[in-house]
């Protein structure tokens, strides 16, 4: 039987991004990669990212964060997902300005409103070796990759890999056909989050995602970074728009000051319960 039967959770999202979180500080308990393939497997569990709050391992930090999509592998940083996990750590006592680590690196959190926070993602990966690709880029603005009718993409990692498309139509384009083969193309050897983006005016831009590892989503708050400093770095915008995804707007400001991207936006709590010992049956 699992350690986490009967553990507590919250069901939360982020602009319709669906979350779990499991706050496990103070405890010796983890997760494996099994139970959280079926904790998403769970009548009404169902996320893009379960959000597992551990016990500090640096000083500087309140809490350690695993990121795990519902296939069950980690990933680096999810924007959306921290904002949640921001809200049910600053209801338990922590401070409203806070950090902390994840496998991508530090995080400062920060309440600007009663259900809204902003999060410093650090600084955009630019370099081809650091997003990563598989083949040496001159340009990672626009890489060499030819599929379809799409234009060359521009490559950061803000993270996790991701690639942005920037089309004149969003409705042109079949993203659910498209997500599979671009996530797993060769150029990306740990994979990409593969956007697709329109730019609306010269602060606003309207993006779909296809997360890799999760499929299609409301909302992907790596991804929204991610297009804003593609679209400030082929001069499509400035370096503060606000991004429209099927779920919402996030505001993404990439400051000139320190080069780090700040995302602003909202969450929500659906509900909160413990898990049914049922849901982990053969972990």
């Amino acid at each position: 039987m699992s350690a986490l039967a009967g553990f507590p959770f919250a069901k939360m999202n982020g602009l319709g991004n669906e979350i779990v979180v499991l706050d496990l500080r103070g405890t010796t308990l983890n997760v494996s990669p099994a139970e959280a393939r079926a904790i998403h497997a769970a009548k009404g569990l169902a996320y893009d990212q379960l959000m597992v709050i551990e016990t500090a391992r640096d000083a500087a930090t309140q809490a350690f964060v695993r990121i795990f999509n519902n296939d069950g592998t980690e990933s680096g940083a999810c924007g959306n997902g921290t904002r949640c996990v921001a809200w049910i750590m600053t209801r338990a006592g922590t401070p409203d300005r806070f950090f902390i680590e994840t496998q991508a690196g530090r995080l400062e959190c920060q309440r600007t409103g009663d259900w809204t926070f902003t999060v410093d993602m650090g600084a955009p990966r630019l370099g081809w070796q650091e997003i990563p690709l598989a083949l040496p880029q001159t340009d990672t603005c626009a890489v060499d990759l030819s599929f379809e009718d799409l234009p060359k993409p521009s490559a950061v990692n803000m993270g996790n890999p991701h690639a942005v498309f920037f089309v004149q139509d969003l409705e042109a384009f079949d993203l659910p056909t498209l997500g599979p083969a671009l996530e797993t193309h060769p150029l990306f050897p740990q994979k990409a989050n593969i956007s697709l983006a329109q730019v609306i005016s010269h602060d606003h831009i309207r993006l779909k995602v296809w997360e890799r590892g999760v499929g299609i989503t409301q909302a992907c708050g790596s991804a929204a970074c991610a297009t804003a400093v593609s679209a400030a770095r082929r001069d499509l915008t400035g370096r503060r728009v606000r991004v429209t995804l099927p779920g919402g707007d996030l505001h993404i400001d990439w400051r000139a000051s320190d080069d780090h991207v700040m995302m602003t936006g909202p969450v929500e709590l659906e509900f909160e319960g413990r898990f049914d010992p049922a849901i982990f049956t053969g972990c």
